[in-house]
């Protein structure tokens, strides 16, 4: 059995994970990267990123669009009964698929030394100021930090009794990669019945189509298709889209079980990232701008303690977690706000009038749930 010590184990390689691995090997800091999952690989995600994560990356040395990324600075937004309304987006975005995205930042891991294992970590314990991380593959490692970062729901979450594994959730995430007409610059959102879908262009001139839907709802019908037709298919433009397009993906891609239920950025020791420490609604757009956000909250305060700026463990934790909420609480309340007024059927119509006679509004609304371009 191998056991080896590092001083910072992040489990998980998704955003959160890898520009951590990259922010604190920069600062030399010995780190292992745990994923399960080899790469390039596709995942269920929105795939538009705010461009308030851009000063953030480019201190990492990556820049998405030396790899195609689209930017985007037009937003769109349908309800269920056909109502649309365009906005121009404050600060603007870019569209890049996770399979690209995540790929092109576990080189730059490489490239910067972080040592990286293909497993799935099983538990964590923590004693005498020592964590102590056990895999599959029966290895043991030990660090002064662990950071968990392994997404929306874990075999972890299960074994820590986190609060939020414990309520059933009621959504649904699909997604595909078609190939059709759409433009370059705009992300759209559309609603339907019991849910929303996201659409923006990906580097390789894919077009994402990620849409959430009310788990319950989706149930009433055989499978995914018959399921667009009857429920989908209802909002005109997902239809043209969709009836437009050419699928690149076998079949969908499909997530359930997705929660929304408030998270602690620290469990059992463990500083937690990205959506192991809150996810905010796809209707906002910006949860991929809100994993490397918390992935340089933890790592500036991580380096300060192990640099001994910051001289307990205790210190280190209250402050990550008074920055995280800090950072997040409010997008958050404010998706949550948003994603429950526009599910209601009977409302969002409604909305869609006020936002076009009053369009500035619209532009305040985007700018709840995102932030100011990152300090480095």
């Amino acid at each position: 059995m191998q056991k080896q010590s590092f001083d910072v184990i992040i489990i998980g390689g998704g955003l959160a994970g890898l520009t951590s691995a990259i922010h604190l090997s920069k600062n030399n800091i010995d780190v292992l990267l745990i994923e399960k999952n080899s790469y390039p690989k596709h995942k269920v995600c929105g795939e538009y990123i705010s461009n308030e994560v851009l000063p953030y990356l480019k201190y990492l040395g990556f820049s998405p669009f030396d790899f195609g990324a689209k930017p985007i600075s037009k937003f769109e937004l349908t309800t269920h009964n056909n109502k649309k309304i365009e906005a121009e987006l404050p600060l603007g975005g870019f569209g890049m698929s996770r399979y690209e995205m995540d790929f092109q930042l576990y080189q730059l891991v490489l490239e910067q030394g972080v040592s990286v294992l293909e497993d799935v970590a099983i538990d964590v314990s923590f004693e005498g100021d020592e964590f102590q991380v056990k895999t599959k593959l029966n290895q043991i490692f030990t660090s002064k930090i662990t950071i968990g970062a392994f997404g929306k729901r874990s075999n972890l979450d299960v074994k820590f009794q986190r609060s939020f594994i414990k309520k059933k959730s009621p959504y649904l995430g699909v997604k595909i990669h078609v190939s059709g007409n759409f433009p370059e610059d705009k992300v759209a959102l559309h609603n339907f019945k019991g849910g929303y879908c996201g659409v923006s262009k990906v580097e390789n001139g894919h077009i994402n189509l990620c849409y959430i839907a009310n788990y319950e709802a989706f149930k009433t019908y055989k499978d995914i298709e018959t399921f667009q037709e009857n429920v989908v298919y209802k909002n005109k433009a997902l239809k043209n889209v969709f009836d437009g397009s050419k699928a690149q993906f076998e079949k969908p891609l499909t997530i359930s079980q997705i929660s929304f239920e408030t998270k602690s950025p620290i469990e059992n020791h463990m500083i937690m990232c990205g959506d192991s420490a809150g996810m905010i609604h796809p209707l906002c757009g910006n949860g991929m701008g809100m994993a490397i956000r918390s992935a340089q909250l933890a790592s500036d305060l991580i380096i300060d303690y192990l640099q001994n700026k910051i001289t307990a463990r205790t210190e280190l934790e209250r402050k990550y977690s008074k920055n995280w909420k800090k950072t997040f609480s409010l997008r958050l309340k404010a998706g949550h706000s948003i994603a429950y007024l526009f599910r209601q059927d009977w409302l969002a119509p409604k909305l869609l009038v006020v936002l076009r006679r009053l369009p500035f509004l619209v532009p305040l609304i985007i700018k709840m749930t995102h932030g100011n371009p990152m300090k480095v």
